[in-house]
């Protein structure tokens, strides 16, 4: 039976990559060396849960001018740099299998992640978790993550050569996770403990406490 026409899309931060805490301190010095001296490091109350966005906001505010977007391949490349200043990072439990076990079993997959391009396949490749980059949507293109995870569906559209998929899953562990794909009508599936409770109080049915036995529930 193919699977061809099932669309597993994974968050990455928090749900693949065990590196929430890390990376806030990897934005927050990355924005630093911006030239920005003060950063609001109350990510939680941004509008927009995203590397680009949380570069704009604090350069705006910081600067009192407009953002030009054009900086964001230089943020990019700084995040990179200060993310190999520290220990590699280690997958969620079962992250690397699952997406092995996904993949092999035919079901088609993509990425959409609030970080930019570089740091997502860096905290990808270190904990050798596959992913394609033709199937990988990040906010360069966009602040807000329902613009990139609608891109992450036309982009895997293209790649796996499927006209429209019968199943659409988003999988992530926070709640602006959940609001997205709410807002997209798409099935939504929760991962990990941090934010558990709040999920299932905002109506995630479906979750899953690590990745180890999602493959379970589709294969």
């Amino acid at each position: 039976m193919s699977h061809q026409k099932t669309l597993l899309i994974f968050d990455i931060d928090g749900t693949l990559t065990d590196s929430v805490t890390m990376y806030h301190q990897v934005v927050i010095d990355a924005i630093k060396q911006m030239k920005i001296d003060e950063v609001d490091t109350d990510f939680y109350h941004y509008k927009h849960h995203t590397d680009s966005y949380t570069f704009k906001y604090n350069y705006e505010n910081f600067f009192k001018q407009v953002f030009p977007k054009s900086l964001l391949l230089d943020f990019e490349s700084i995040l990179n740099q200060e993310i190999l200043k520290h220990s590699p990072v280690q997958e969620i439990n079962g992250a690397k299998i699952t997406i092995e076990q996904l993949k092999n079993k035919g079901f088609s997959l993509a990425f959409a992640t609030g970080s930019l391009p570089q740091p997502a396949k860096t905290k990808l490749d270190q904990c050798g978790i596959w992913y394609h980059q033709d199937v990988l949507a990040t906010s360069m293109t966009s602040y807000d993550r329902e613009s990139f995870v609608l891109e992450a569906i036309e982009k895997a559209k293209t790649y796996y050569q499927v006209n429209q998929f019968d199943k659409i899953y988003s999988i992530g562990d926070g709640i602006w996770d959940l609001k997205t794909a709410q807002n997209l009508n798409l099935r939504f599936i929760g991962i990990g403990l941090a934010q558990k409770e709040t999920l299932k109080s905002n109506g995630c049915l479906l979750h899953f406490d690590d990745l180890s036995t999602l493959g379970s529930y589709f294969i």
